[in-house]
């Protein structure tokens, strides 16, 4: 079973830039996507980001494109999430996830496993 363990959340101020990293205990498969979720308070938890660890196609929600970039070090087993020109709409507890099923995952399929998330506050 794979573990994912984030860090890099906190307390940023509107058009700030922040980097969230996810550590994965083994090293992702070719097959594998990961991915970033977030959940604000009084929401359901919605899609952020993804990137298929072989191909290295990645994916965005609308209200993150352009701003956030999702990236991974191979070496070290871990994928970032680059947060710029934060608002405060951004506020959530940011999670990393991944599924072994990567090669024909696409935003709305499930993830298999979860970190246990990062708060991520942008202030006004």
């Amino acid at each position: 079973q794979v573990q994912l363990v984030e860090s890099g959340g906190g307390l940023v101020q509107a058009g700030g830039s922040l980097r969230l990293s996810c550590t994965a205990s083994g090293r992702p498969g070719s097959s594998y996507a990961m991915g970033w979720f977030r959940q604000a308070p009084g929401k359901e938890r919605e899609f952020v980001a993804a990137i298929n660890w072989g191909a290295g196609n990645t994916y965005y929600a609308a209200s993150v494109k352009g701003r956030f970039t999702i990236s991974r070090d191979d070496a070290k087993n871990t994928v970032y999430l680059q947060m710029s020109s934060l608002k405060p709409e951004d506020t959530a507890v940011y999670y990393c996830a991944s599924t072994p099923y990567g090669s024909t995952w696409i935003p709305g399929f499930g993830m298999n496993y979860w970190g246990k998330g990062t708060l991520v506050t942008v202030s006004s």
